[in-house]
């Protein structure tokens, strides 16, 4: 396990938790196969993590795309941990086609876990709100230090560090949850994979005095260890065929799991036409009351 911290770098507990900045108020979920999913869009989602970072809240943040949903929605103890998250963002643009067929929010975009982690990082930079990484390997920690701090020179990197590929001690885990603390990052940008990272943080919901925010294969991409999907991939939900061809035996099975899985939900959500209607009415009637 590689740890790293640099408390010197951080400014004094109080001047993080006593600050006059009421807290706001986060979107309301919609149900996706059981899943509350959050209709938001990058800038909502960076302004309330930050503003939450800023306090030291103990708020809940994950990004789900189609496997992530599914392996959730599929399992009644995993569903009950994804429905106590404060916001789970549409990773993956199926999900967000899914908020918008069934719920009619009119969502342009979605809101994916990597791109997500940039919008934040460039904003607690500018705001000097800390923030921790924990998850990777030893290598992707490093190197994912080093390229946040190269893009990014006045974020505030309270520590970093790769946990054990096993479950941790008692007392290695309580290590953990003070390391972070001691820190004082507002923001802690979890890399364990789903559904690990959504456990670790629910599991310490009420013992470290941060965001959580689980971006999955986010520490890949930025330590330059994966390649993301060509944009026009990106843009028609067509990434995992991206990966897949990079990743054939890990993820062959996977897809056609989780992928048959949300189109079978899918189609028989909406054949539901009663509940879909009055989802989509409800949604309508609340943009008519915001404008």
């Amino acid at each position: 396990m590689s740890v790293c911290l640099k408390p010197e770098a951080e400014p004094s507990a109080d001047a993080v938790v006593r600050s006059e900045t009421p807290t706001s108020e986060w979107p309301e979920q919609l149900d996706i196969f059981g899943i509350g999913i959050t209709p938001t869009s990058y800038e909502e989602a960076t302004n309330l993590i930050i503003g939450a970072g800023e306090r030291r809240e103990q708020k809940l943040v994950s990004c789900h795309a189609v496997h992530a949903l599914i392996t959730f929605c599929s399992e009644p103890h995993l569903r009950g941990v994804a429905n106590d998250f404060d916001m789970v963002t549409p990773d993956g643009q199926p999900v967000r086609w899914a908020l918008n067929l069934l719920h009619g929010t009119g969502l342009e975009d979605r809101v994916y876990g990597p791109d997500l982690m940039l919008h934040i990082c460039r904003q607690a930079a500018e705001k000097g709100v800390p923030v921790y990484l924990y998850g990777g390997s030893t290598e992707v920690a490093d190197t994912l230090h080093q390229n946040l701090q190269e893009m990014l020179p006045g974020l505030k990197i309270a520590g970093y560090e790769s946990p054990p590929f096993r479950a941790l001690t008692p007392k290695e885990d309580q290590a953990v949850t003070d390391r972070i603390n001691n820190s004082r990052a507002g923001i802690v940008f979890i890399g364990l994979g789903c559904p690990k990272q959504d456990l670790f943080a629910h599991e310490h919901r009420h013992s470290i005095k941060a965001v959580q925010v689980c971006v999955g294969a986010a520490f890949d991409f930025h330590a330059g260890v994966k390649s993301t999907a060509p944009a026009w991939m990106q843009k028609r939900g067509l990434e995992w065929i991206f990966r897949l061809i990079q990743e054939p035996e890990r993820l062959w099975h996977r897809y056609l799991a989780t992928n048959t899985s949300y189109v079978v939900r899918l189609i028989c959500s909406l054949m539901n036409v009663p509940k879909v209607t009055r989802q989509r009415a409800r949604q309508a009637q609340q943009r008519n009351a915001m404008h």
